[in-house]
């Protein structure tokens, strides 16, 4: 083969690798956009049910479509497209209108209900909800602090259940006045309840807007402890959580 013939075969060669990776690239953007987008978790606002260190997978579809489900979210759109209503219960990935980055935190009022905290105590709408002790643990923020905490199960009106961590019923968020969801808006909190930013601080989470709404978190794919970076590998061994991998966040 002549040099002129291998000259052109290489240029052939890199040109299909170019095209290989950019259709590889789009692809995983539109995946990103429209399907599946993974985030990670790097405070303890939900934990025991998503620890730090969890990634996850939150479904775009879910919710359907905003500036706020695009890479992007300066793209000037207002709106949502193909959305179904968060419902009370689900943990919801999302933009608070006052941050500039996702918050994951569970849906516990929707519009118009009147949600308020009193010794601990979650009410809806006027009403007590059902909570019952579990059992005691010890919860680590991100500042690796350890504290002594209770666990309660937590039975919201539509019978979703999951398990809430509290240091005590008098912290800061733990009694508070009423709050009343706007339309079109939702009131979201942390299982963690008192090392949890979220709705109860109107200042800096508030209600937020449903078209705030990134996508519904769906599944844990990767879990390691401590906020150690997965690229890592060699410190994976006896720190990788392999039970918590490829599990629902609902379970």
């Amino acid at each position: 083969m002549s040099d002129a013939a291998k000259k052109k075969t290489g240029k052939g060669e890199l040109r299909e690798t170019i095209v290989i990776i950019v259709q590889a690239l789009l692809i995983a953007l539109v995946f990103r956009t429209f399907a599946f987008e993974p985030f990670s978790i790097p405070t303890a606002s939900m934990q025991s049910n998503l620890m730090i260190g969890d990634y996850i997978l939150a479904s775009k579809y879910s919710y359907g479509y905003s500036r706020y489900s695009l890479p992007y979210s300066e793209v000037p759109w207002n709106g949502r497209i193909m959305g179904n209503a968060p419902e009370r219960g689900d943990i919801a990935v999302i933009r608070p209108v006052p941050q500039s980055e996702n918050y994951v935190k569970r849906v516990i009022g929707l519009p118009g209900d009147q949600i308020q905290m009193i010794d601990g105590r979650l009410t809806i709408n006027g009403e007590t909800v059902e909570r019952e002790q579990v059992g005691t643990t010890v919860d680590r923020d991100s500042s690796g602090v350890d504290i002594p905490v209770t666990e309660y199960r937590e039975t919201l009106p539509n019978g979703v259940s999951y398990v809430t961590q509290e240091i005590s019923d008098n912290a800061q968020f733990d009694n508070t006045g009423v709050y009343t969801v706007p339309p079109g808006h939702y009131f979201m909190m942390g299982d963690n309840r008192d090392r949890s930013l979220d709705s109860r601080s109107l200042s800096a989470v508030g209600y937020v807007p449903f078209e705030n709404f990134v996508g519904k978190a769906e599944w844990r794919f990767f879990s390691i402890t401590d906020n150690i970076p997965p690229w890592q590998i060699w410190r994976w061994p006896g720190n990788v959580r392999f039970d918590r991998m490829f599990t629902s966040v609902y379970e």
